[in-house]
């Protein structure tokens, strides 16, 4: 304890810092949750884009099956690159320092959604 300084405001530090924490590590949760949800909307559009769609509208089966593959694969990739994330965040809050995302899987990711996107438009637009 330093001159001038309190055992209750230094009790008050302490519980001050372990809150910041916990509500880093909650918010790191959060995230890597979020991953979840969008890993599992992935699934669902490439459900709805290689089963559903093709059945009701009619089309080309394969390029529904294509875009389909692709969305799938988006889930699969968004969901284990949120669990790395998220245990490479866990490590980083652990050590006081701040872990950047991959900008490579970042932009790979960004890439499949637009090609997807891309991909269903002009599904859309042949269905006419």
């Amino acid at each position: 304890m330093t001159a001038g300084e309190t055992p209750g405001a230094r009790s008050r530090d302490a519980r001050e810092e372990q809150d910041a924490s916990r509500r880093t590590r909650l918010a790191s949760e959060r995230t890597y949750l979020a991953w979840w949800r969008t890993g599992l909307a992935a699934f669902a559009v490439s459900l709805g884009a290689g089963r559903l769609v093709p059945a009701i509208a009619g089309g080309p089966q394969v390029l529904y099956s294509i875009v389909g593959i692709l969305f799938a694969l988006l889930g699969v990739t968004l969901i284990g690159y949120g669990r790395r994330r998220g245990r490479d965040v866990d490590v980083a809050i652990s050590e006081g320092r701040y872990q950047r995302p991959d900008e490579r899987v970042l932009a790979l990711l960004a890439l499949v959604a637009a090609v997807g996107g891309v991909l269903l438009i002009a599904l859309i637009l042949i269905g006419r």
